[in-house]
């Protein structure tokens, strides 16, 4: 420092006087205290003959010296002038003690840079690892460009920006030197792909966000076209009248409807409203960027919704019918709509019938109109009701035919056979067609003389042949009543002696449940054993899928039912046993009785001999009455 370098001119007399007191202090006597070393050196003078100021001197000069430079601190925003410019850097003098240096890259801006002119930089640090002053005018500029931006995000100020690069889901933008980012979604109102084509183009944008702990900001100039778009729709709405036929493009179409560009504001042209007739998508009639006339239906200033219409710009359909639609005339139409009691044939584009399902068939038999009718069919109709005023039109299929049921009994006289197509199947019954709208029931207990169903299924399926016997008319209610097992012959009347109650025979379990066993019997009978008589002998019961011996306990022939029983064979047997050992005691009995009286009867008198002899016969009698006792228990 310049302060510790300043010569001092009494150097010399100084040292000069302390030689000459030196000589006179060894002249003259003097009391001897004990000295350290050199405390005759004088300490304010160093080596090179240069004197060190005291605390409050240096201080005094130290104030003096700083007071020639500017005060700055680090991060400060400051004017400086360019003193000297080299192959890589620029020298900038801010007035602090030293100069300091700036990259030239960061003056790429200013081409004709020179001497004498002023820019603003930003301190860096005062004084880095090196004593350096480090200097940014990248810095300066950078800050400066926040500080504004931030100024713009408050007041909505409209900026211009320069987009310099493509990133990702946008694009890159300086805005007053600062790089701000542009989301892809808030580059125009319509949807962009091709980012490129917008790289290097200066436009106009707004601020929408910032972030200060970060100095990010977003910018967008989709919301200065919404802000343009927003003044046209005001307009618009302003002179908007209900009934007023304006131009739109077509811009998007949805399932629901399509959206039309009204000239800066949209309106929704609903599916029910782009033509009279039945339509599945609007995409049937409509293109988009089509260009159409439409009628303004409603619209809501507050939320800023325009309903639209086209169809109602052409008469009702319903005004306008042809002379050749009206009652009794054969119309031809297609199917757009079926429901469970009907479907609506268009006669023409918004004119519309319906064939009720009591009028496709004259089958008295259900009829589900979702099997008969498909979409996009055509058929052919007789034109029943027509009711102008309540745009309503009643249809009729069977009416283009003659009724057969006016016939019925010569063409399916009662006790005729016929082959009919099963239409149905209900857990009561089966309903076959025999002819178009001629049909009846086989009731589920008419299919078999042998075999109960739990349902018709069983025997059975829809789209199947089967044989029927005509059993009845009923030509008010157009019913017919069916039959299948009346085909053959009752085998109940043949098999009544053959299954005899007592009788037994060979059955094999085919189904069990709590309360029995469905046996099945020689013949293709099925009969039904309890629980209580599947029991064996062994004490255990007769299984599923297992063939034994039963016998007959029950058969009737006008419920079709027999009932079986395993156990009483078993049981029966043991009691034939028994009476045929009672039987044979009791003869034995008889015998023995008869020998007595024969003996009796040949001795006159009895002798000790004959008594003892009548003893043992007595004897006898009495152990065999014991026996027969014995049995009966």
């Amino acid at each position: 420092m310049a302060e510790n370098n300043i010569v001092n001119s009494n150097a010399e007399v100084q040292e000069s006087t302390a030689t000459a007191e030196a000589t006179a202090t060894t002249n003259t006597p003097v009391q001897t205290q004990p000295e350290s070393a050199h405390d005759d050196f004088d300490w304010s003078i160093d080596k090179r003959n240069v004197t060190a100021y005291n605390k409050d001197e240096k201080e005094k000069y130290d104030k003096v010296y700083d007071n020639t430079f500017v005060t700055i601190t680090d991060g400060e925003l400051i004017k400086g002038t360019v003193v000297g410019l080299t192959k890589t850097d620029v020298v900038v003098n801010i007035g602090f003690k030293s100069d300091g240096l700036v990259s030239l890259n960061e003056f790429r801006d200013i081409p004709n840079l020179k001497t004498g002119d002023e820019v603003e930089v930003m301190v860096v640090e005062k004084e880095d690892r090196e004593g350096h002053l480090h200097l940014s005018r990248k810095q300066a500029r950078i800050t400066r460009a926040w500080e504004k931006i931030v100024e713009v995000h408050k007041t909505g100020e409209v900026v211009t920006g320069t987009v310099t690069s493509k990133t990702k889901g946008g694009l890159i933008v300086d805005v007053f030197g600062m790089e701000t980012f542009l989301p892809g979604s808030q580059i125009d109102v319509k949807p962009v792909t091709d980012y490129d084509q917008f790289v290097g183009k200066t436009m106009e944008f707004k601020v929408v966000k910032i972030n200060e702990a970060i100095k990010n900001a977003v910018v967008s100039h989709k919301a200065l076209i919404e802000s343009d778009i927003e003044a046209q729709r005001a307009e618009i709405m302003s002179k908007l009248e209900k009934g007023q036929v304006l131009e739109g493009t077509i811009k998007n179409i949805t399932d629901f409807g399509a959206f039309m560009d009204l000239g800066g504001l949209d309106g929704l042209l609903y599916i029910t409203d782009i033509s009279w007739g039945r339509i599945s998508h609007p995409s049937e009639v409509l293109k988009l960027d089509q260009k159409l006339q439409v009628v303004v239906l409603d619209f809501d200033d507050g939320k800023k919704r325009i309903s639209l219409g086209l169809k109602q710009l052409t008469p009702h359909p319903w005004d306008v019918l042809p002379e050749n639609i009206k009652e009794g005339e054969i119309v031809k139409g297609k199917v757009v709509n079926i429901e469970d009691y009907g479907a609506f044939l268009e006669i023409m584009p918004g004119v519309e019938g319906l064939v009720h399902v009591s009028e496709i068939t004259w089958a008295n038999t259900p009829i589900n109109a979702k099997e008969f009718f498909k979409l996009g069919d055509e058929h052919q109709a007789k034109i029943v009701t027509l009711d102008k005023e309540s745009r309503k039109m009643s249809l009729s299929i069977k009416q283009l035919s003659e009724d057969p049921w006016s016939t019925i009994e010569t063409k399916f006289p009662q006790g005729s056979r016929h082959n009919g197509l099963v239409k149905n199947i209900t857990p009561y019954g089966v309903f076959v067609e025999l002819a178009p709208g001629i049909g009846g029931m086989i009731h589920i207990s008419d299919l078999s003389w042998l075999k109960r169903f739990n349902h018709p299924s069983e025997y059975t399926k829809v789209g199947q042949h089967i044989d029927v016997l005509i059993l009845g008319i009923d030509k008010d209610n157009r019913k017919l009543q069916l039959g299948h097992k009346q085909l053959e012959e009752d085998p109940w009347n043949a098999l009544e002696q053959t299954f005899a109650v007592g009788t037994i025979h060979e059955g094999t379990v085919v189904r069990k449940d709590d309360k029995g066993a469905l046996v099945h019997l020689p013949y293709g009978l099925e009969g039904f054993a309890p629980n209580r008589h599947l029991m064996k002998e062994d004490g255990k019961q007769i299984g599923a899928d297992e063939t034994s011996q039963f016998m007959v306990i029950e058969f009737d022939r006008n419920e079709k039912r027999i009932v079986l029983s395993h156990t009483r064979i078993w049981e029966q047997a043991k009691v034939e046993e028994k009476e045929a050992a009672k039987k044979e005691a009791k003869a034995d009995a008889d015998k023995t009785r008869k020998a007595v009286k024969t003996i009796q009867n040949k001795v006159e008198k009895p002798t000790l001999g004959d008594l003892g002899a009548l003893a043992e016969i007595k004897e006898k009698l009495k152990q065999e009455e014991k026996g027969d006792d014995a049995a009966k228990q």
